[in-house]
């Protein structure tokens, strides 16, 4: 049974995303985690007047994220009516992202599915801030939805890569099963410069085309061109689903998202993005 986390700001874009995540997995066996964390609006003004007081304040704010996450829960039971799916609901006293690395350890999380657009909702911005922090933080894979995305089944999966990577990395089966269970097509993409591939990245590749070849599964190159132009590229040529990305240590992925102008970032994610932890990231 996967366990997956969910996290709310009981926002239209993060139930945008659970909603997503609920119709991804509605054939298999689930338990979903709805995570609310707050901290009262008192504790950031340094103006709460005494212990009393504070734990009053603590004690509403708790009860109203209760509430929200008993709300969603409803209408998640009565749309979906799914009985392969279990919800378990966390209201957190914490900062959302020190919040998600508990529940990952406490809760033997699988996945993390969360809406992407940031409290401007600045077009700009690639992902939210803390989707964004999330995906830099913890040690697991973070599917992170577009605001305003339609459920839409993952037929053409677009996984961008330079085949430096672990071939015993832990989620490549989670990647396996979603193919799987939606019978989807991989297009595997590599961005070209000039430089033929290594023996360990041929290695990769090598071992991709096996893992997966009771999936549909395509090798794609771009070439003289950066990996973000290569997948803006092939979204606009093909109809694209899902994306995939693997994230190392200083890698593309890691620069993009945190680059210090946002006005300088240029790719815009149209299409759900799964983000797997490195295995390098994972120890």
């Amino acid at each position: 049974m996967k366990r997956i986390l969910l996290p709310t700001d009981f926002s239209e874009n993060a139930f945008n995303a659970i909603v997503y995540a609920v119709q991804l997995f509605k054939d298999e066996k689930c338990t979903f985690f709805l995570l609310n964390t707050y901290t009262p609006a008192a504790y950031h003004t340094g103006m709460m007047a005494d212990s009393y007081s504070a734990l009053q304040l603590e004690n509403i704010t708790r009860q109203n994220s209760l509430k929200g996450l008993d709300s969603i829960e409803e209408k998640l039971k009565t749309d979906f009516k799914n009985p392969k799916h279990e919800f378990e609901k966390i209201a957190s006293f914490n900062l959302l992202v020190s919040e998600i690395k508990s529940a990952i350890i406490e809760h033997s999380i699988d996945l993390i599915i969360m809406g992407t657009q940031g409290a401007t909702g600045a077009k700009e911005v690639f992902l939210g801030t803390h989707t964004m922090f999330t995906i830099k933080k913890v040690k697991c894979p973070v599917i992170a939805v577009p605001s305003g995305f339609s459920f839409e089944p993952p037929k053409e999966i677009l996984f961008a890569t330079d085949y430096q990577f672990s071939t015993v990395n832990r989620y490549l089966p989670l990647l396996k099963a979603i193919c799987d269970s939606h019978v989807s097509r991989l297009n595997i993409l590599n961005a070209y410069y000039g430089v033929p591939l290594n023996d360990d990245q041929e290695k990769v590749k090598n071992h991709l085309d096996e893992y997966f070849k009771e999936n549909a599964h395509l090798f794609h190159m771009s070439t003289d061109v950066d990996v973000i132009e290569a997948v803006e590229t092939f979204q606009v040529k093909s109809k694209i689903n899902f994306l995939v990305m693997i994230h190392n240590k200083h890698s593309f992925f890691e620069n993009l998202l945190f680059k210090p102008v946002i006005n300088d970032i240029v790719f815009h994610t149209k299409v759900p993005i799964l983000v797997i932890p490195s295995e390098e990231r994972l120890t």
